[in-house]
C-alpha cells in the first residue's frame, strides 16, 4: 500500500471514534464479580452511542443462582441495541454460562472448561456434633419452613421435597435460557444439562459454543465483524482494576475477608480445573 493511503488509513482509524468495548467477568459470581456494579457497566456500555459492540471475557466457575440469571438478562438487554461477543477465556460453567447465554455469539478456548448448567444446594447438618457438644437450639418460628436449611435440625421429607422444588425452578430457568439461546431441541437440551463439562472443542459439538478462538484478538475480530466496523478499536470499561489485581494476587480487590471471601473460595473449589 503506498505510504499516502497508509497515512489516510491511520488518520480515518484514529479520527473514528467507534469503539468495541471490553468488558471482563473474572471470578465468582458474588464473589470476586460484584454483580451490581457489571450491571451499571453494562448499562453504560449500552448508553454509549460510542460503544458499538462488547467483547464479554469470562473466567467464571458461576456462583449465585440470582445473581447469575441478573448478569443474564443484563447481557441479553445489551445484545438487543449492540453485538455481544461472549468468550471462555478459561472457565465458563454454571453461573457464568448462564450469563454467557444473553450473548449475541459464544466464543471459547480450545481447551476451556465450558458447561457444568446445573443447580446445586447444600447445608451442612450439625445435629450430631451439637449432641456431642451437650449443645442444644432453642428455636421459635412462626411457619413449619421458617427455618428450612437450619444445621441445627435434621430436614424432614417436607423439607427435602421444598429444597427440591426451589433447585428444579431455578433448574427451568436456567435450561430455558439455554434452550433459547442456542436453539436446542430437547433431546439435545437433556444431553447438556447433567452438570457435566466439556471442552471448548466439544462444547462446538454440543452446541454450547459458536467456535473455538484462541485469543482475545480473534474475538475482537468477531465483534469488529458484527459490528461493521471498519477499524477496530477498543476501550475497556468497569472497575479499575489494582494492581495486586493485575498481578493476579488471590482476594485482591475483594475488601477484607467476609462472605464475599467465602464465595469466591468456595466457588473455585467447586469447579474443575486441568493443571500442567
Amino acid at each position: 500500500m503506498p505510504k499516502e493511503r497508509r497515512g489516510v488509513s491511520r488518520l480515518a482509524a484514529s479520527a473514528d471514534r467507534r469503539r468495541i468495548a471490553v468488558i471482563s467477568l473474572r471470578g465468582v459470581i458474588g464473589g470476586a464479580v460484584r454483580t451490581d456494579e457489571t450491571l451499571r457497566t453494562f448499562g453504560e456500555a449500552r448508553r454509549n452511542p460510542r460503544v458499538r459492540a462488547v467483547l464479554l471475557e469470562i473466567d467464571s466457575p458461576g456462583g449465585s443462582a440470582t445473581e447469575s440469571e441478573a448478569l443474564y438478562l443484563g447481557v441479553r438487554r445489551l445484545a438487543r441495541e449492540k453485538p455481544v461477543v461472549a468468550w471462555i477465556r478459561s472457565t465458563g460453567a454454571s453461573g457464568a454460562y448462564f450469563a454467557a447465554c444473553g450473548a449475541s455469539r459464544i466464543l471459547a478456548f480450545p481447551s476451556a472448561i465450558v458447561g457444568s448448567i446445573g443447580v446445586i444446594s447444600v447445608r451442612p447438618v450439625a445435629v450430631e456434633a451439637l449432641r456431642r457438644l451437650g449443645a442444644s437450639v432453642q428455636v421459635t418460628k412462626t411457619g413449619p419452613f421458617k427455618d428450612l436449611g437450619a444445621p441445627w435440625r435434621e430436614p424432614t421429607e417436607e423439607d427435602q421435597g421444598k429444597e427440591r422444588a426451589l433447585v428444579d425452578a431455578i433448574f427451568r430457568r436456567f435450561t430455558g435460557a439455554v434452550a433459547d439461546a442456542r436453539g436446542l431441541d430437547e433431546a439435545q437440551l437433556a444431553r447438556v444439562t447433567t452438570g457435566e463439562v466439556w471442552l471448548g472443542t466439544e462444547a462446538v459439538t454440543l452446541g454450547l459454543v459458536d467456535r473455538v478462538c484462541e485469543d482475545e484478538d480473534g474475538a475482537l475480530r468477531e465483534a469488529q465483524r458484527l459490528a461493521g466496523l471498519p477499524h477496530r478499536r477498543i476501550v475497556r470499561v468497569g472497575p479499575r482494576r489494582t494492581v495486586l489485581q493485575r498481578l493476579g494476587v488471590p482476594g485482591a480487590g475483594m475488601g477484607p475477608p467476609g462472605v464475599r471471601w467465602i464465595a469466591e473460595i468456595e466457588g473455585w473449589l467447586r469447579a474443575p480445573r486441568a493443571t500442567l
